[in-house]
């Protein structure tokens, strides 16, 4: 994988109730323990969120509250092609990738945020939205929308 086949990396964190949204370096979408631990420098009440979107194919959502991880993977069947989406696979112990795509990981990852599991499985699942655009609705309904546009749209 090049680092042009990644979209963007962002951290999304939430300090005394105002959220921030940080570009990261795009190589962190392609290293999931760098990505991970690029999460720990910022300061949260609800946890650093870390989203990801790789080649218009899937997306990733890590949620990092000290050394307590949880991550969401949009498409299963993307950890046969790309480093990024095998380590988190790999990191929530999901099965080899399946022929179906469908969401893997923690669904309930924002929930207390506002965002619930069954609504995150419809973003996974919707063929209609590119990861750039299930993202942008994701922090539209957490209340960074207009952050996360600024950097990625």
């Amino acid at each position: 994988m090049a680092e042009d086949d990644v979209d963007f990396v962002v951290a999304a964190y939430r300090d005394e109730g105002a959220w921030t949204v940080v570009e990261l370096a795009p190589r962190l979408g392609e290293d999931f323990d760098g990505f991970t631990t690029a999460l720990t420098r910022f300061p949260s009440d609800v946890g650093v969120l870390g989203l990801a979107s790789v080649n218009d194919d899937f997306f990733v959502v890590v949620r990092r509250s000290g050394d307590h991880l949880r991550v969401l993977l949009s498409d299963s069947t993307a950890a046969r092609d790309w480093s990024l989406a095998a380590d988190v696979s790999d990191q929530i112990h999901a099965l080899a990738a399946e022929d179906e795509p469908r969401p893997v990981g923690d669904l309930e990852i924002v929930a207390d945020l506002g965002l619930s599991s069954v609504e995150l499985s419809l973003l996974c699942e919707d063929d209609d939205l590119y990861p750039d655009e299930a993202l942008a609705d994701l922090a539209d309904r957490l209340g960074f929308g207009d952050q996360f546009e600024a950097i990625v749209g």
